[in-house]
């Protein structure tokens, strides 16, 4: 760790990250009370003060209901940002909690009343507080669950959710530098216990952390590896948008029906194999109604979809055998579901529309006659 990872944030430095955002009309700040959260707000509150004429800003605290210190938490937050002369939100997450996917379940809650916030506010923006040490921890949590290239770039600076920019200005600071800059302040913070407990995974990755860093895979280097997936990442991408456009060329003339992608297969064929996968991931994610699609069940589908179009026939692949082109043309080769798409093989073509909706199990109803 340098010597720049221990020293307090400039104020210049500090005007640097937030510069992007002088022109949005409204900002949320997503603060928990911990000393990264609480570090966003104190730096968030210097520049905007600096600013004859900026965004207005709201802090948020999210309250899920499972620690009882949480609510003393939220009352320091509110005060401290009554002191930075910023508005302040409570929200509370209620119902019943999930006893499996716990802090999945608490994260997906938290950014949709961060968004309920934002709308409220006007806000375009909601700023959580991600620091370097963060994005190394995703990073290695995304590689030991088996992500691709687009979860191996870990978190962006800038990403779109629920219709918003979720910004992340402090991605590049590593957290000793936040304590640094509110130790200089004299501003105090709250330690989340759960940030400790070996029960999540997180904790223990980061207890891991030291001995990856002394064999060479310190914070530094797991970030660099993050960004450059992300710039190979970013390259596939623009790939895949040029794929998408080649099989729209090679459409003209044909008229799927509405909501429906269609693809010719004896083209879709040709691209890479990344780039398949792709192009599938997109169509079912638009067209299906279960949520985004699992990657390595899209990979799956993918080889049975090869494998419908080149079952080999005398050692020639199917699509390129002349005498059984008709047969191809009236077969229905593969018909599966996969997050609420349809996928079909059928007339030399590929179809993702949506699945019909699964019905649910009617419950017997009880005719009080016993039994």
């Amino acid at each position: 760790m340098s010597d720049d990872d221990n020293s307090p944030i400039s104020v210049r430095a500090a005007k640097q990250l937030f510069a992007e955002l002088r022109g949005a009309p409204a900002l949320v700040l997503a603060v928990s009370g911990g000393p990264d959260s609480v570090a966003l707000m104190w730096l968030a509150a210097r520049w905007r003060h600096s600013l004859a004429r900026g965004p207005d800003i709201t802090v948020v605290t999210v309250d899920h209901g499972l620690r009882k210190e949480a609510v003393r938490e939220a009352r320091e937050v509110k005060r401290l940002a009554t002191e930075l002369g910023l508005a302040h939100r409570t929200l509370r997450w209620r119902g019943a909690k999930p006893k499996a996917g716990l802090p999945a379940a608490a994260r997906e809650a938290r950014y949709r009343l961060l968004a309920q916030a934002a709308r409220a506010a006007g806000a375009s923006h909601v700023l959580t507080a991600h620091t370097r040490d963060d994005q190394a921890e995703t990073l290695l949590m995304r590689l030991f669950r088996g992500s691709g290239i687009a979860g191996l770039s870990a978190m962006a600076r800038l990403s779109a959710r629920d219709g918003l920019v979720l910004a992340r200005p402090l991605l590049d600071v590593p957290k000793s530098q936040l304590i640094a800059t509110l130790k200089r302040a004299g501003i105090g913070f709250a330690e989340d216990p759960t940030n400790r407990d070996p029960a999540f995974t997180r904790p223990r990755l980061r207890a891991l952390l030291p001995q990856l860093a002394a064999e060479g895979g310190d914070i530094r280097t797991l970030v660099r590896l993050a960004g450059r997936l992300a710039r190979a990442n970013a390259a596939v991408e623009v790939l895949t948008d040029g794929a998408e456009r080649f099989l729209r060329l090679r459409d003209r003339g044909h008229q799927p029906q509405p909501g429906v992608r269609s693809f010719e297969a004896s083209a879709f064929a040709t691209l890479p194999e990344e780039v398949r996968l792709r192009l599938l991931l997109r169509a079912i994610d638009a067209t299906g109604h279960e949520g985004p699609a699992e990657l390595g069940k899209v990979e799956t589908l993918l080889a049975a979809l090869d494998q419908a179009m080149t079952a080999p026939a005398n050692g020639r692949a199917i699509l390129k055998q002349t005498l059984l082109k008709q047969t191809l043309l009236k077969q229905t080769l593969l018909k599966q579901t996969l997050a609420g798409a349809l996928i079909s093989l059928a007339g030399g073509r590929i179809h993702i529309a949506p699945a019909p909706v699964r019905r649910a199990p009617r419950r017997l109803q009880r005719d009080g006659k016993g039994g």
